[in-house]
């Protein structure tokens, strides 16, 4: 088992370099860069700034270097903790991000617990309700999550807010409370609004898991170990979670990292119909300005965050699954 995990961590590791690599050179790819941006906002505000401060800005922000050296600057601050200087903020990238990473975590893992909590039983009961009222019911629930857009029914619940209550559902706070420092009161009208974008944001993989979970239970439920523990006299309850939900769960757990990252590459665009003060407005504005050192450390984050759901996931299928323990010490 101990070889397992540190051939997942040498892998991890492995990953994280090579998607650095890529993200700092998918945000070079577009033509111009961040004074290009910047020279266009202010000709448009009717500015004038000649080719001379034009350059001497490159020079002073280090875009006039070769791309690879600047990744490798880049590359050698992460090590040390420095994730750079945003060029449209005008302030170090930890500061920026410290404002609004942790409400992402926040939601990202309030997601993940409700997709798992919401699924796993609901895909139980299918199963062994099989073609009963409530499996079509939910059966049709899980086809139209896996159907509509997120930013759709974020636009649908927040149409539905405002018809019904006069009020908008987006953001994370009361007007009172978002400018206000962290407290017991801040941190209950949080959870208030919080549950509008988890649904958003969990309705798809909610979905997508309950149908993973009805299927692979419905498998299970007709093999003959079941059958035997059946006819041994195991009451039916106690047969159902010790062995046959216990093999479903694999599937599910496996897919720990693939549904954070979906949870997480929706989170830009629901944040922005949302208007949710996490990192999803802000990655989408310095993609759009070409922030390069902001942009590529939020990517950096984000991957991170899927790479360390995988590794969750391995360590959770090596406790369910003796197999998966015995195969990683031969």
């Amino acid at each position: 088992m101990l070889h397992l995990l540190l051939r997942r961590i040498a892998a991890s590791i492995v990953t994280l370099t090579l998607i650095s690599v890529v993200a700092f050179f998918l945000i070079e790819l577009p033509p111009g860069d961040f004074v290009d941006s910047y020279v266009s906002k202010k000709t448009q505000g009717g500015d004038i700034i000649t080719q001379e401060e034009i350059s001497e800005m490159r020079s002073r922000l280090g875009l006039d270097r070769p791309v690879y050296v600047r990744y490798f600057k880049w590359v050698g601050n992460l090590v040390r903790g420095d994730f750079g200087f945003s060029w449209e903020y005008r302030r170090p990238v930890s500061d920026v991000l410290a404002e609004r990473l942790p409400l992402t975590f926040i939601l990202a893992f309030t997601t993940l617990i409700f997709t798992y909590m919401i699924a796993v039983p609901m895909g139980i009961f299918s199963a062994v309700r099989q073609y009963s009222l409530g499996d079509h019911a939910i059966t049709i629930l899980g086809y139209v999550g896996l159907a509509l857009p997120q930013f759709v029914f974020a636009l649908i619940l927040m149409y539905l807010g405002h018809l019904w209550f006069g009020a908008s559902v987006g953001g994370l706070f009361s007007p009172e409370f978002e400018d206000a420092p962290w407290s017991v009161a801040k941190g209950l009208d949080m959870l208030a609004h919080i549950w509008i974008p988890v649904i958003v944001l969990g309705t798809a993989g909610t979905a997508f898991q309950l149908r993973t979970m009805r299927a692979v239970l419905l498998d299970e439920l007709n093999k003959m170990y079941v059958i035997a523990a059946r006819a041994s006299g195991l009451s039916e309850f106690r047969l159902l979670m010790k062995y046959p939900v216990r093999m479903a769960l694999n599937p599910i757990i496996a897919t720990l990292g693939w549904e954070l990252s979906h949870i997480i590459s929706g989170a830009p665009i629901v944040g922005l119909v949302l208007s949710l003060p996490d990192t999803g407005p802000l990655f989408i504005n310095s993609l759009l300005n070409q922030d390069m050192y902001l942009a590529g450390t939020m990517i950096l984050i984000y991957c991170a965050l899927v790479v360390i759901g995988t590794f969750l996931s391995d360590i959770l299928l090596m406790i369910m699954d003796p197999r998966i323990r015995i195969g990683g010490v031969s």
